[in-house]
């Protein structure tokens, strides 16, 4: 770090969801975050939301965005790899989601080149989320 990028810091990562209604339920009841803000902006038809795990002031937090006239769900491109979130419990919590439908297309266990514990879940516009465990 240098003096020029001492006070620089992550904010926010954005995603573009197709109904927000279900995105914020998925992170709120399955992961935990909580809404910090939601705006609408009626001249731009579209909503953002942000959500996480505390105050923006010292969080890094997540946006997602609702375009309003979007039907058709979103391409993820092939750069967009994942979002990660530390758990407790990583078989406890994979548990629960597999008996409410999420889709975890990569169950708990050890990575293959490693010992820490991941799993892979998918939020309902498919994007990939890692769950590492750390007590």
């Amino acid at each position: 770090m240098t003096s020029e990028t001492s006070g620089f810091r992550l904010l926010h990562t954005m995603l573009r969801v197709k109904d927000a209604e279900k995105s914020i339920d998925f992170y709120s009841r399955h992961l935990g975050m909580k809404v910090l803000r939601n705006k609408d902006f009626p001249g731009g038809k579209f909503t953002n939301i942000f959500m996480g795990y505390g105050d923006e002031t010292d969080h890094t937090v997540l946006e997602l965005t609702h375009n309003w006239d979007q039907e058709e769900p979103y391409t993820h491109g092939s750069g967009f790899g994942h979002l990660a979130v530390a758990v407790p419990d990583i078989y406890g919590a994979c548990e629960q989601m597999a008996k409410e439908g999420v889709s975890i297309p990569r169950p708990p266990g050890p990575m293959l080149h490693g010992t820490t514990v991941i799993a892979f879940i998918e939020d309902p516009d498919g994007y990939k989320i890692e769950l590492i465990e750390r007590a």
